[in-house]
Order: C-alpha cells, then structure tokens, then sequence
C-alpha cells in the first residue's frame, strides 16, 4: 500500500480538506438540477449527496494519495462484512428501541396507511435512496476529509465540529426543531466513533442506513419527510417533547437516550478493526 505524500502537515491538510468541500460543492451544483427533477426532492437529493461525494472522494484520493475510492474505507474483505453486519443490526436495533416503548406504552400506534397503501415499487425506490443517501452522507462527512483531519489534528479536534456540521446540515429539514438537531450531532459523533472503531466506513454506513430504513417502514416520519415505504403510519399521542412531533422521532428524547446506548455498544461491542489507509496504521502498527 503506498501512503500519500501529505504527512501531518496542518497546512496541508486544511489544502486538501478545503479543495475536498469544493469538490463536493461543485458536484452539488452539477447533480442537483439534474437528479432533483428526475427523482423527486427526497431521492433526488439522495442521489445528488451520494454522486457530490463519490466525486469529491474519488478525485482526492487519486491526486493526493494515489490510491483507489476503497481506501476511504470502503475495501471489501471478512471484517467489512462483519462489521457492516453489525452496523445494520446496531442501527435497526436502535431504531426498534425508540418505536417499542410508545407502542407498548399505548403512547404510539402503528394503524395502515389508507393514503399509502403498500406499494412494491414504492418501497424499493425509497430502499435505494435510502442506502445512497446513507452511503453518500458517510463518504460526505467521515469519508477523505474527516480522516485526514484525524490523522492531523486526532480524533477529539475532528469528531466534535464535523458532527455539529453533520447535525447543522439538516437544521433546514422541513418541521425541524432544536432538540432534533442537537439528536443528529450526536449522531455525528457516533458515527464518528464507529469508524474510529472500525478504521472502515461499512459499520457507520450499516448503522446510518439501519437506522433510517426501520422509521419509515414503521411508518414514523424520518428526518421531517413522509415516505409511505411500508404501508402504515406511526400515531403518537405522547406529546413533541417524545415524539419528537412533526420531525419525527430523531426530535424526541427517545432518541435521545437511545443513542447513549448506541455509544456504549460502540465502545464495547465485538467490532473488527481494520487497518486504514489515510489515517496510517500500518506504519504505526495501529
């Protein structure tokens, strides 16, 4: 494997993190009028931040590494299958946890959906924009630039201001509120941390894209959107506060304490760590 040629220069660094965000935001100008009137506003952003990325991360890993889009971590091997394993199950499980109490409690019922009957071709489109997105946002925000910034300025100096942005990106979700938003920089964090467990992104993307697939599919609004992917709708009685209202539950508490759990497992579960290509482990034998 030939490392690149940056070192831990800051200097550097900040060069190729900030062309890196040009790259992304050059292609979100490029993607966006095309997919968004082919795909609709949900699967047409999805598309758009999955093909921003995938430029971004394929052009700095060629001009300043020398080396293939899997060595953002994204190489395919007996731990990345583990790993992506344990990220879904990880990522639906959490979901489960927030959806299981109200529905037991009486606090939420799960009725069908007689606006949005299930429909097969449905629940495939927003299945895939579901994993583009999932994966697009992973490259986005723990993908070339989050790992130089790691292997510069360590992980603690990374993690905390990329997970603000990655919870400040969807302030502009539709009925967003404070608390929702404060829920997705925790989430950034531990995304963060799953890669930082992992040196790979399939753990991270297998939480990102578990977790988003069970809400809609139970029915429970995602982020501000409705998707009608699996033919039944989530009622809640219990107030905003929970609920997290018209944003869904990522704006309640639920969510809230759900992902301190996440994080413990993190922290402790049998994850396998690979050797990973920008941060350097294998000249530090990390």
């Amino acid at each position: 494997m030939e490392a690149g040629a940056g070192g831990k220069s800051r200097f550097g660094a900040v060069l190729r993190v900030g062309v890196f965000a040009l790259l992304e935001y050059a292609g979100l100008l490029l993607f966006a009028p095309i997919l968004v009137p082919l795909a609709g506003y949900f699967g047409g952003g999805a598309l758009t931040t999955f093909c921003s990325a995938l430029l971004a991360n394929t052009a700095a890993m060629r001009i300043w590494e020398r080396g293939p889009l899997t060595g953002i971590g994204f190489g395919w091997n007996r731990a990345a299958r583990h790993n992506l394993l344990l990220g879904l199950g990880a990522g639906a499980g959490a979901a489960i946890l927030v959806l299981l109490p109200p529905l037991v409690t009486g606090a939420a019922t799960i009725e069908a959906d007689a606006g949005r009957p299930f429909h097969w071709p449905t629940f495939l489109f927003v299945t895939v924009a579901l994993l583009f997105g999932a994966v697009g946002e992973e490259m986005l925000f723990r993908g070339y630039g989050f790992q130089v910034l790691i292997y510069t300025l360590g992980p603690y100096a990374t993690i905390l201001p990329i997970s603000v942005l990655f919870g400040l990106s969807h302030a502009g979700n539709s009925n967003v509120t404070p608390l929702g938003v404060v829920n997705t920089m925790a989430w950034g964090v531990v995304l963060g941390v799953a890669f930082l467990r992992s040196r790979d992104l399939w753990l991270a993307t297998g939480i990102h894209f578990g977790w988003n697939w069970v809400l809609p599919v139970f029915g429970a609004k995602l982020s501000g959107f409705t998707m009608g992917a699996g033919g039944y709708v989530m009622r809640w009685t219990a107030g905003p506060l929970w609920s997290g209202g018209e944003y869904g539950p990522e704006g309640g508490l639920l969510t809230s304490v759900v992902t301190v759990l996440l994080m413990f497992f993190l922290l402790r579960g049998p994850i396998r760590r690979q050797r990973s290509w920008l941060l350097r482990d294998e000249e530090t034998g990390a």
